[in-house]
């Protein structure tokens, strides 16, 4: 039985699950960000440099959470990525199929 354009909801299925991995672990890595310029912000208020510009606290700041949130956030980064490769393959999958029916061969639903 083939899939009518109603099957298709973004709000159902493992695309939405993706969708929420990727974007917990965009929000955790700009979250660690935020935390660590301010850290670096206050530290250098408490130790008296009153002329310390916001932008340096930032700079240094995302240098520090590239990799600190690599190795913080493993858990959602591996679940993010697994959820990708396995949306990929889908798409990879479905894109051979149409390419056969289009070639006009039979193609078993592996659904």
């Amino acid at each position: 039985m083939s899939k009518g354009p109603d099957d298709n909801h973004p709000s159902e299925g493992p695309g939405n699950r993706v969708l929420v991995d990727v974007l917990l672990y965009a929000a955790a890595r700009m979250v660690l960000a935020a935390v660590l310029t301010g850290a670096i912000y206050a530290a250098a208020r408490l130790l008296g440099v009153t002329q310390f510009p916001l932008v340096v606290a930032v700079l240094f700041a995302l240098i520090i959470a590239m990799p600190l949130g690599i190795w913080l956030f493993a858990p959602l980064r591996r679940r993010a990525t697994a959820g990708l490769a396995i949306a990929g393959e889908r798409r990879r999958r479905e894109r051979e199929q149409l390419q056969a029916r289009l070639r006009g061969e039979a193609v078993a639903d592996e659904d």
